[in-house]
């Protein structure tokens, strides 16, 4: 839990100092959603929130408002909070995206990378392969999810980084289930270790082709499971 706390943190809340009730409420309900402690198309419950917090439902109101930006919520008129079910057109139009996005970093990483940034990355697989061989599919999902910020982070492209940030919450489930499905995770990892070689290559090409194919793979096994 206390990752995907820090994640929501890092994404609704980098510049602040000091978090406020309505931060801490959404960075605490967005873990349990992320964490699948909530499930996709529950009630959100103001009442039973306020109660928990010892505090007023504006606040209330205003967590799950920050949540519903980054799409971890749905906010209905005139009906209760719940949280965000994505149906397949919705998944498409993320993993379609956010593939595009990634092939752009991909190439960016291959021709741009320094020694040291391509030895970071290809530790940051290592600690995939090590989740991978324990078959703790949670300790998978967020060294893959660390491997990615980093990715993001060595290209030096700052739109990407932006909008992939801006998806990242809304697709953490997503991947959960991706990876849960039989093969996914072999298929997943095996996709990042060539992924490395085509970095240290500097094979733009192959790279941005690797992160295409893994995003289309995943996108084709959520459409399995929930069609």
């Amino acid at each position: 839990m206390a990752i995907a706390e820090t994640t929501i943190r890092r994404i609704i809340a980098a510049r602040d100092d000091r978090i406020s009730l309505v931060t801490r409420i959404a960075i605490e309900v967005g873990a349990e959603i992320i964490e699948d402690v909530i499930r996709p198309g529950h009630d959100l419950n103001s009442v039973d929130l306020a109660r928990r917090y010892a505090t007023s439902r504006t606040p209330i109101r205003e967590a799950l408002m920050l949540l519903e930006k980054e799409g971890l919520v749905d906010i209905p008129p005139r009906r209760r909070p719940r949280v965000q079910a994505m149906n397949v057109p919705m998944i498409r139009e993320i993993y379609r995206t956010r593939g595009v996005l990634l092939e752009f970093v991909a190439a960016d990483v291959a021709r741009n990378a320094d020694k040291n940034e391509l030895e970071l990355l290809e530790q940051a697989v290592n600690e995939m392969d090590r989740a991978h061989h324990n078959d703790d599919i949670r300790a998978y999902l967020w060294a893959n999810i660390a491997f990615h910020d980093l990715n993001l982070t060595v290209s030096k492209n700052q739109t990407a980084k932006r909008i992939v940030e801006s998806l990242l919450l809304r697709t953490i489930h997503l991947r959960r289930v991706s990876l849960c499905q039989p093969g996914r995770l072999e298929a997943s990892l095996e996709d990042h270790r060539q992924l490395i070689k085509a970095y240290q290559q500097r094979d733009a090409n192959l790279a941005g082709a690797l992160i295409r194919s893994n995003h289309s793979n995943a996108l084709r096994n959520l459409e399995i499971s929930l069609t």
